[in-house]
């Protein structure tokens, strides 16, 4: 990882066949990840889509969505590993 650039601390998944793009997660958002996509899901709506970073896996989009199951927030997880002198360091994402 590169100094200076944050690596998003999670990831939204929105189901097309459960949003009902009423953008209650766009305006909830404090970083403003979530867009309404441009076409149309088979009900007609435009649903909300994640725009691919800016994520930090807080979960208010999930909270204010009125659609259960419309939204699910994954935390990325780092791994930890203990350096010689006993301090523990932070690093890439488990499993990556």
């Amino acid at each position: 990882m590169t100094a200076g650039v944050k690596q998003d601390r999670g990831l939204i998944r929105v189901d097309t066949n459960e949003c009902k793009g009423c953008g209650l997660c766009i305006e909830a958002c404090p970083l403003g990840a979530i867009t309404l996509d441009e076409r149309l899901n088979h009900y007609g709506y435009r649903t909300a889509t994640y725009k691919g970073s800016g994520c930090t896996g807080c979960g208010i989009c999930f909270l204010v969505c009125p659609e259960p199951g419309a939204i699910t927030v994954l935390r990325r997880v780092l791994a930890v590993s203990n350096l010689a002198d006993g301090r523990q360091s932070i690093g890439r994402e488990a499993g990556a």
